[in-house]
């Protein structure tokens, strides 16, 4: 019988999906297994879909303080799971719902936080059984992507498995498996045939100017600059889907025409990227990943606030790139890391440092051979790692109690003993003696439990109570309503 997986991507920005392309490429080269790969966004209504995308690149390109600020109001974990946005989700995301319960996979595999939480909704409802594997695009951990129920996460670097242990999540489900990429830039390549075939010279630096899939950016103002530098280079300039943008800059580079290659959307970047001395561009977690694998050094231009900021200080602070603030000097600056001996060499050794090239491979093989059930959290778990979060609580200390659940604590210790229900509490208060009106304590010991097992305290309750009681036979019980302190 073959294993059922299925991908679940989202087409804001290419990253995402060249991410779960990578996955798709690395399970289908295993026997066994029937493979569907989704972009989820497409299965959502039109309204949604520009909201989520046209309206996110509308943002990065005319307001990008604008999607660093709502990065981080978003940076705070279930915030988009719960309430009125969690609803709208599921609304505008039926088709994708049938679809996840019709293919009914064994493995579903999320390369955006949309689609995972989804399916935790699915899983929390009860109307999907699935593993549900989380796989990060950038280096750092962003809230969104912590979801309600999972089985695994696959992060990008071990600062990022930290964060999720300071949280409290079990280190268990949390693989450090790098950004998945495609297994071109782990395959042999003929560099001297590559550079044949763009006419590029081997005894010239050769920089990479990426405008993006899609053509954005200030590739021209780069250019432009670059055209005025000292050092004698060779460039490659990759101008995406933008056609525009090619005659443009063809046209500005008409009169140096021997010394740039001015391409369209290209099958080759991985090529291009393994000949390259530099790259010039923005630093997407795809991107960097891919930079890091060719051994290729960055120079970061423009980032968007917020995870191309936090991945461009993940390579900078580890030397495998540097970042020019400013266009007016970024010629200056390239010139700079030239001139200056052994540089390029320990920028490339830093990208060693780095590079994940079987990121991909690690995600099928952990999944595969995985036998973790999906972890639910309840809504206790939740708020004490959304405490944590803010800097309220610490990862060891109680969970806080929801809005309708009673904290138990050991009165002399103040250690956390569980959460009671309302129910459970006025069972108690009906069978337990108090010393006033204000007592808020019970003296439990095993004859008492027994009592109140015989007057039919539910099963829970004495499970809670025979676990407070576990380590010395006896325990003095306070408890804490909601909002109490």
């Amino acid at each position: 019988m073959s294993t059922r997986v299925l991908i679940l991507s989202a087409s804001v920005g290419s990253g995402h999906k060249v991410a779960a392309a990578a996955v798709e490429q690395a399970f289908r080269a295993r026997p066994g297994v029937e493979i569907q790969n989704q972009d989820a966004l497409k299965l959502t209504s039109r309204l949604y879909q520009v909201a989520a995308a046209d309206a996110y690149f509308a943002l990065v390109k005319d307001n990008p303080w604008a999607v660093g600020w709502l990065y981080d109001q978003n940076d705070e974990p279930f915030k988009t799971q719960v309430g009125l946005m969690n609803i709208l989700t599921m609304l505008n995301a039926q088709p994708l719902v049938r679809l996840i319960q019709d293919y009914d996979p064994n493995i579903t595999v999320c390369t955006h936080f949309m689609p995972a939480a989804m399916v935790a909704q699915l899983l929390s409802q009860g109307r999907l059984h699935t593993s549900l594997a989380i796989v990060t695009t950038d280096y750092d951990f962003q809230g969104m992507w912590l979801s309600r129920a999972f089985s695994r996460y696959f992060v990008a670097q071990d600062e990022a498995r930290a964060q999720l242990i300071a949280l409290g999540i079990d280190a268990e489900r949390i693989t450090v498996s790098g950004i998945p990429i495609g297994p071109e830039f782990s395959a042999p390549l003929d560099t001297a045939a590559i550079r044949e075939r763009y006419q590029l010279r081997s005894d010239l630096p050769t920089l990479l100017v990426s405008a993006g899939a899609f053509g954005g950016g200030p590739a021209q103002e780069i250019v432009s600059r670059i055209m005025q530098m000292e050092t004698p280079v060779q460039t490659v300039v990759v101008c995406g889907r933008n056609r525009l943008l090619r005659e443009e800059v063809t046209a500005l580079t008409a009169g140096q025409a021997d010394r740039f290659r001015v391409l369209g959307f290209t099958h080759e970047m991985h090529a291009l990227m393994r000949v390259a001395t530099l790259f010039v561009g923005k630093p997407g977690g795809l991107t960097s990943a891919e930079c890091m694998a060719a051994g290729l050094p960055m120079v970061i231009v423009n980032p968007i606030p917020g995870q191309e900021e936090r991945n461009s200080d993940r390579l900078l602070e580890n030397g495998a790139a540097v970042r020019s603030n400013s266009l007016l000097t970024i010629g200056y600056k390239i010139d700079a890391l030239l001139r200056e001996p052994g540089r390029i060499e320990a920028m490339r050794a830093a990208t060693t440092r780095l590079a994940r090239p079987d990121a991909a491979q690690v995600v099928v093989e952990t999944l595969l051979a995985d036998t973790l059930e999906p972890l639910h959290f309840s809504r206790a778990e939740r708020q004490q790692i959304l405490a944590v979060a803010r800097g309220e609580a610490e990862p060891d200390s109680a969970p806080a109690p929801s809005e309708e659940g009673i904290a138990l604590f050991n009165d002399e210790t103040g250690v956390y003993l569980g959460e009671i229900t309302a129910q459970q509490l006025q069972f108690l208060i009906d069978h337990l003696e108090e010393e006033g009106p204000d007592d808020v304590t019970y003296y439990l010991d095993a004859p008492t439990l027994a009592f109140l097992a015989s007057r039919g305290a539910d099963a829970d309750l004495v499970a809670t109570l025979r676990a407070a009681l576990a380590p010395q036979g006896h325990v003095e019980l306070r408890y804490v309503r909601p909002g109490e302190t």
